[in-house]
């Protein structure tokens, strides 16, 4: 959903004083467009060609669902790209999930693609994937729920025109899926306010006297982070609401290779970065040191190393090679080098300034230092961190 505000102030003379100036959506191009809209074309295709059975309100069957997240190609030569990979059968139950009276929990480290896949199955199933709560410690339950106009509520008192329906109210009343980003960082007296919603397809609003009910297509999809267990725990009335899926981490360099790859030439093309020579070499050197870092030994299983304390995530060498794109791209002849990620890996591995370096120091000595052909690579990582 893309909103525009049109504008009578001349452009140039706004400039000119110094004054942002806003523009049309026919000259505004969003940074970071929703998945139903950057994937506008994939998913008419699948509309236009799926003739399986639908769930209530479905704009796609299950099965169409799972190609758009898996990537396939059409009767009509259409490619899907692959929106996620990993085990097909992990997307399956997902889907299947949503289409049932059970809510959906996906659950996994940081940079297993929780909140994208949470993302594409929204805009899959609803058509709509803005429908979403953040999770924080300070969200409050009329995120959950609802709030309040206070202006109308002061001047009429409460009634249906003072009520601000919150992301889950609206995806009850139209049928469609909502999203919960974050559950477990959500104070537990609000987490448990999504109970009654989940068990009885009911909202309460007994400031009225009256109570939201679900239409059919409704349904949660709800993201948790494993490293968050005991920020806010679920309770177990909570959790039996949920149909939980454990989203892993990619299973093999080749498959992690394979998903940055493939992100960072999306990101890439939406912010306009040059076209540059493959960066794969690169690409394969930040995948394998993460990997080895996370794991604690290299990947012949030769030799243990210590692990720094943050995650090195895919999202993060995603992150790391975006960033070293732009390098090349701006600073450098468009060829991704050791240089250009070097600064990014030492910014990813360092979160604890004391311990970390000495973890990242004796992996560089140990490992780096002595594998074979990584020598710019090692010179690249020594002088950042000197």
């Amino acid at each position: 959903m893309t909103v525009s505000v049109n504008t009578a102030v001349n452009g140039s003379q706004s400039e000119a004083a110094g004054e942002p100036t806003v523009r049309s959506a026919e000259s505004a191009v969003a940074l970071r467009p929703h998945a139903e809209d950057a994937f506008a074309a994939e998913l008419e295709a699948l509309v236009a060609t799926d003739d399986r059975p639908r769930p209530a309100r479905w704009r796609l069957s299950p099965w169409a669902v799972a190609t758009y997240l898996l990537g396939g190609t059409l009767p009509d030569g259409t490619v899907i790209t692959p929106k996620y990979v990993g085990p097909r059968r992990l997307v399956e139950v997902a889907v299947t999930t949503l289409a049932t009276d059970r809510a959906l929990l996906l659950l996994g480290v940081p940079g297993t693609a929780k909140t994208w896949v949470s993302e594409h199955l929204a805009a899959a199933v609803s058509g709509d994937s803005t429908l979403l709560v953040q999770g924080t410690a300070g969200t409050p339950e009329e995120a959950i729920r609802y709030g309040w106009n206070y202006a109308q509520l002061l001047a009429h008192g409460p009634s249906r025109d003072a009520l601000v329906p919150s992301p889950v109210m609206r995806a009850m009343a139209d049928g469609m899926t909502a999203r919960v980003e974050e559950l477990t960082r959500i104070p537990a007296d609000v987490q448990d306010s999504l109970i009654t919603i989940l068990s009885e397809k009911t909202l309460p609003i007994p400031e009225l006297g009256e109570e939201v009910q679900a239409v059919r297509g409704f349904n949660v999809i709800a993201t948790a982070n494993d490293r968050d267990r005991g920020v806010n725990d679920l309770s177990s009335a909570l959790r039996r609401r949920f149909n939980t899926v454990v989203l892993p981490l990619p299973e093999s360099v080749e498959v992690e290779v394979d998903i940055v790859s493939r992100r960072v030439d999306q990101l890439g093309r939406s912010l306009d970065l040059p076209a540059g020579p493959d960066g794969i070499d690169e690409i394969r050197r930040v995948v394998t040191v993460f990997r080895e870092l996370r794991d604690g030994v290299t990947a012949d299983g030769r030799t243990k190393v210590k692990s720094p304390s943050g995650t090195l995530s895919t999202a993060e060498a995603i992150s790391v090679v975006t960033n070293g794109l732009a390098l090349s791209a701006h600073f450098g002849d468009g060829v991704l080098r050791p240089a250009d990620v070097a600064a990014g890996i030492l910014g990813a591995v360092v979160r604890d300034p004391a311990a970390d370096r000495v973890v990242w120091q004796e992996y560089l000595e140990a490992v780096v230092r002595e594998r074979e052909g990584w020598q710019d690579f090692y010179r690249a990582c020594r002088e950042v961190s000197a």
